[in-house]
């Protein structure tokens, strides 16, 4: 692996990079979308798809010459005693949010994040069903979303400079709970009915996959609390876009801020929150 220093590493180049292998992702996600896909069980008695599969293929190439190594939902785990000692490391989600797409609800992403040792530094997090693009970095220059043009090919440069930043200007709107769409409880509808006596009529809303953070990171909702099991590749590149547009993901016990690459990949329950 690569050690640089945090500034030496060129953002602009690695989001470039990021974005694009999103994209390549999701027009493989989108092939089984529109055409049929198997669906297989994993040993944690989760749902795995070819598509899965394919967009992990895709982004493991695209990486590679980053000489960055990778932790993907989809591929081998290395030992917590060769992964502890790295400064860098992507974590990635080929698709987020499987049981949503199986659903056929749209609701689901593909997630690709650079952490510097625990900490999430950079994060791409692209919808592929809405063309929705989202990404940041710790580069000064905040966090974005693009919607891209169309499914067929893709002009980078395009992307980033017709991206809006984001969060997006406030809007006069109650205030706004997002929730799993799959994942409700009696833990998460206790912090809600506590949220509606704090602030009286709330709205909420539903989603599947990270896109429940990238509704804080953009402004449209102001609080999600999650109080089930989550892994590092689901949160990681929203985390990053949370962070970098002004939001905060924390441990839901301690209030510290989620951390990565540990020896158990499974997140704590954690708030994210816009106010």
């Amino acid at each position: 692996m690569t050690n640089h220093p945090l500034q030496k590493i060129d953002f602009d180049q690695l989001l470039k990079l990021c974005i694009r292998a999103a994209f390549d992702a999701g027009n493989e996600i989108l092939h089984f979308y529109n055409t049929g896909f198997d669906i297989e069980t994993k040993s944690d008695n989760s749902p795995l798809t070819n598509a899965d599969k394919a967009a992990h293929n895709v982004i493991a190439k695209a990486l590679e010459k980053t000489n960055i190594p990778v932790l993907s939902e989809e591929g081998d785990i290395l030992p917590y005693e060769i992964r502890k000692d790295f400064e860098y490391l992507w974590i990635v989600d080929p698709l987020d949010g499987t049981k949503e797409f199986i659903k056929h609800n749209d609701e689901f992403t593909v997630n690709i994040a650079l952490v510097h040792y625990q900490k999430p530094i950079l994060g791409v997090v692209y919808c592929p069903p809405l063309k929705s693009m989202y990404f940041a970095a710790n580069n000064g220059k905040g966090a974005f979303k693009s919607i891209l043009e169309n499914y067929d090919k893709i002009d980078v440069e395009n992307v980033i400079s017709h991206a809006e930043k984001i969060p997006f200007a406030n809007r006069d709107r109650k205030f706004t709970v997002v929730a799993s769409r799959s994942h409700m409880n009696s833990e998460t509808a206790g912090f809600i009915e506590n949220l509606k006596k704090e602030h009286g009529d709330i709205e909420l809303i539903s989603k599947g996959s990270s896109l429940k953070l990238c509704e804080i990171a953009e402004g449209s909702a102001d609080i999600y609390p999650r109080f089930a099991p989550t892994s590092e590749w689901d949160t990681a590149a929203s985390h990053a876009l949370v962070e970098i547009s002004g939001g905060k993901v924390v441990d839901a016990k301690t209030n510290l801020p989620l951390q990565y690459n540990k020896e158990d990949i499974l997140n704590p329950w954690f708030i994210v929150g816009r106010r």
